[in-house]
Parts: C-alpha cells; structure tokens; sequence
C-alpha cells in the first residue's frame, strides 16, 4: 500500500462514513438487528463492525493514549481476526440487541471524532503508518456498505408484506445490444499496476497467456434466464456440475433467489414487475455454470474478463450493473504475498473453495470499483447482486 497524505484525507472519510449511515437510514431499529442466515450480516453489525476495524487498526495501534470506547464490544464486532482476539460466532450477531442502535451510533460518532484529530494531528512518522491503514479502512467500510444493502435485501425479502428500502419503481439498468467481442489472445498483463489503491488480492501484476476468446457484448438478460427456466433447465441435470445439482435438489431451487410468481420480483424497491431486457441478477455460480451450458458457451475465466474489459472498445455493462461469475478459482497470483500484522489476514487466507467475480454492481458505492478488483465468494451464493456474462473460444 502507498503512503497517502492527510490533506484532504479528513473529508473523504467523513464522506464515506456518513454514507454508511444514510444508506441505513430508511431502516427501522428492528430492520437493523435481523439477520435473517448466517451468511447476512445485520445492519446495527456492520456499522459497527466497520467502528471497530478503525479503533482496533488505526486509533489503538497508532494513536498514543487512546482508549477503546468500551473494550467488551470488541468480541462481539471482530469479524475474522484470529490475531485480534476472541470473536462473537458468525451465525449469532443476530442475537447481539445490546449495545443498542443508538449506543453503536454514539460508538461511530466517538471514534469519527478520534479519527478526524488523529488524521489532522498525526506526526510524520506516525502518518507514514497509519494513513496506508486509513485508506484500508476506507475500502473496507465501502465493501460493507455493498453488503449491507445485499444482507438488508435479504433481511426483507423474507416479510411477506414485501417491504421496500427505497420508495418508487427501481431505476432501469442500462441496456446494451447482444453480440460477441472478441480478444485476439496472446500474452497479457494481469493485476494491479501499482497506481492507486489495490487490495493484496490484486497483486503482484503478472503475464498470463490467453488462447483467442470471445465474450458477451452484454450481461445476460431476465428474458434469456427465463428461456433457461421454460426449457426445463432447473430440472435437467446434464446441465448442471454434480455440487450444483445436489444444490438445487437441496434448496428447491427453481428460478433466481428474488423471482416471484407472474413475472414479479423482489428488490431493494420492494417487489416489481422483472423487466426482461435487463440483466438477471441474484444467481449462484452454479446457475450461471448451468445457463452457459445450456447456451452452448462457458463462463469467462477472470483473466479473460480482464483483458476484454482492458480494449480500447470493451464489452458494456462491465461495472455498475451486476458482479459477474468467472470460471476461476479464488488463488494467489504468483509471488502474491499478504501484507504485514492483522491485515494480512483481509483476503490471503480464504483462498481456498470460492470463485473469482469482476466488475462490480449497482450496489457499489462509487469510485470502489476497478478493472482489477477481485470479488469472491462460494459457488453457492446468490444473495449478492450477481449475474453472469458469457464466452466463447475462437
């Protein structure tokens, strides 16, 4: 990570801090403290949680004198830090109604506080640092802000009376024409350049060799999807890998999570009538595995999909619409190596059992998406705003 300087740090943090609170905003106490699986967090958690990355990184480690705002809370909001100590289980956040909403605010307001002076009144060496641990901290408030949406999505598309985050229809999506781009193969950089901020994940940049390709001009639509489902495909089996179909005889799946009957479905603007031209969302990898088979094409492997949306006249719909599928595994690049103390613990160690999605979605916060980005999570999740692209081999 690049050093960064505090000039005009202050204010992009109070900016993204403040982002998380309006996006929770709309949401009663009650919505807040749900968690509706083990895999969806609650919202009062995330706000929390992200409080306690930056009091337990920043502020304890750097900031002389602090004092945690109250040392109990930090098991019940550590995510995944086994050298950070103890933690509350996963699955049970949902039963923490203490601290209450407003005493996690309160939480947020006092470490904002703290930050803010300690951003400002840092001296060199200390801002040589903690500032890289600031700007980590930023993205990962960014990354919680998607996924306290997709949780809280969850959360209320199990209320039968169907309630809405957000008043109004949903905004369209942006179309995009069908067809094919193609990519002439051949060796190709891959990975983070070094400009900017890059997650460990993203790094070190390195030549990969591509066989001639061709992707999809465009995200699969809700009208190709239900053309899958008509035909029978959630009830064929030679279409779907032998994990997929257990999982699909496991869970009764039949459509994508949030489909409703009669061309309905549910998101964040409450349950909708499914626009057929727009892209499907909410699919595991094992259903876009499944469609991409049944289409006589294949998912794009993450470096295809990187050096496609690298032309000078790349596919549509590459961000701001759907995280999208590949067809690799969640590995470190060669030579990857994870970055020094805690927060080596961010990405490297579950790098095992998931699958690699680039892009990013409608439910990114702007400015966090980037050609490099490496999303991931298990083949069997399809609660996150997910679809797929296609591909082909030339």
């Amino acid at each position: 990570m690049r050093p960064f300087t505090p000039s005009d740090l202050g204010a992009r943090y109070a900016t993204v801090r403040r982002h998380s609170l309006d996006l929770a905003a709309p949401l009663s106490p009650e919505d807040q403290c749900v968690q509706p699986m083990p895999d969806a967090s609650p919202t009062k958690w995330h706000l929390a949680h992200t409080t306690w990355f930056f009091e337990t990184l920043v502020l304890a480690a750097h900031a002389p004198g602090h004092r945690p705002y109250d040392a109990r809370w930090a098991p019940l909001f550590n995510s995944y830090y086994e050298s950070l100590g103890p933690r509350h289980p996963r699955p049970q956040r949902g039963l923490l109604t203490r601290p209450s909403l407003a005493e996690v605010h309160a939480y947020r307001a006092a470490v904002d506080a703290a930050m803010l002076r300690f951003i400002e009144g840092a001296d060199g060496d200390t801002r040589s640092a903690a500032l890289p641990l600031v700007e980590l901290g930023l993205q990962h408030e960014q990354q919680h802000q998607e996924l306290l949406l997709t949780d809280i999505q969850y959360t209320l598309a199990q209320n039968p009376l169907a309630p809405a985050l957000r008043a109004g229809a949903p905004p369209p999506l942006p179309a995009a024409e069908a067809g094919w781009v193609e990519h002439a193969g051949g060796e190709v950089e891959v990975g983070h350049a070094g400009a900017g901020f890059a997650f460990d994940n993203e790094t070190p940049r390195h030549p990969v060799r591509l066989a001639p390709f061709a992707v999809g001009r465009r995200l699969v639509t809700n009208g190709e999807y239900q053309a899958f489902v008509d035909d029978g495909g959630y009830r064929r089996p030679a279409l779907w890998l032998s994990d997929g179909w257990a999982a699909v005889q496991q869970h009764g799946w039949t459509a994508p999570l949030y489909w409703r009957d009669e061309g309905r479905a549910f998101g964040l603007h409450g349950e909708h009538p499914r626009r057929p031209d727009e892209p499907v969302l909410n699919l595991s990898f094992y259903e876009a595995a499944a469609y991409a088979e049944w289409a006589g094409a294949r998912l794009p492997t993450e470096f295809e999909w990187e050096a496609a949306a690298a032309l000078a006249a790349p596919p549509a719909q590459c961000f701001g619409v759907a995280w999208q599928w590949t067809r690799s595994s969640y590995d470190p690049y060669p030579r990857y190596r994870p970055w020094a103390g805690a927060v080596g613990e961010y990405n490297g160690k579950f790098m095992v059992g998931q699958i690699v999605l680039r892009g990013s979605s409608l439910a990114t916060p702007p400015g966090h998406a980037r050609l490099t980005y490496r999303n991931f999570f298990p083949p069997a999740a399809r609660w996150q705003f997910s679809g797929l692209r296609l591909a082909r081999d030339l």
